[in-house]
C-alpha cells in the first residue's frame, strides 16, 4: 500500500482549490487526512469562513472513519439520525456525514486517505475534492 505524502496531500489541495476557482465557487477550504484519520494538510482560501476547517476535517475524518465517500455517509446518515449522531459525539474524530469528502485511492485500489472541502454547496464541495484527487494522479473511491 503506498502511503499518502504530505507533498501528495499538498499537491491534492492546490488542484482542487484550483478546480475550485476555476469554477467560481465561493472561497473554500480543504483538508486531508491519511488513513489514520490524521489531518496530513489543509488550506483555506483568502475569505473563507472560519469553520471553513472544522467542516472539511469532519467530512475527511467521517469519510475515512466509515470507509465510505462523505455522499454515502449523508444518505445512510437520513436512514440512521441516531446512530450517526452517537458517532459524531463518541469519536475523539471531526465527524460529519455530509457530502463534500472522498476516499483516496492508490494505483492498486487501497485506501491512502480522504480529502474533504467546505465552502460551497455539497455538490461542489466533492466535484473539487475528486479533481484534486485526479490530478494529483491518484483515484477516489466511487
Amino acid at each position: 500500500m503506498t502511503q499518502l505524502t504530505l507533498a501528495k496531500a499538498n499537491e491534492i489541495i492546490t488542484a482542487a482549490l484550483m478546480h475550485s476557482k476555476a469554477s467560481a465557487y465561493k472561497p473554500m477550504g480543504v483538508a486531508v487526512v491519511d488513513s489514520a484519520g490524521q489531518l496530513k494538510a489543509y488550506a483555506r482560501e483568502e475569505g473563507a469562513t472560519a469553520l471553513r476547517f472544522d467542516i472539511a476535517l469532519g467530512k475527511a475524518s467521517a469519510a475515512i472513519g466509515m470507509g465510505a465517500n462523505s455522499r454515502a455517509l449523508a444518505a445512510r446518515a437520513k436512514d440512521m439520525p441516531a446512530f450517526f449522531g452517537t458517532i459524531a459525539t463518541a469519536t475523539n474524530q471531526h465527524f460529519i456525514p455530509q457530502t463534500g469528502a472522498v476516499l483516496i485511492q492508490d494505483a492498486k485500489g487501497a485506501v491512502i486517505g480522504a480529502v474533504g472541502a467546505s465552502g460551497g454547496t455539497g455538490d461542489e464541495d466533492e466535484a473539487i475534492c475528486m479533481a484534486g484527487v485526479l490530478a494529483a494522479g491518484l483515484s477516489h473511491a466511487a
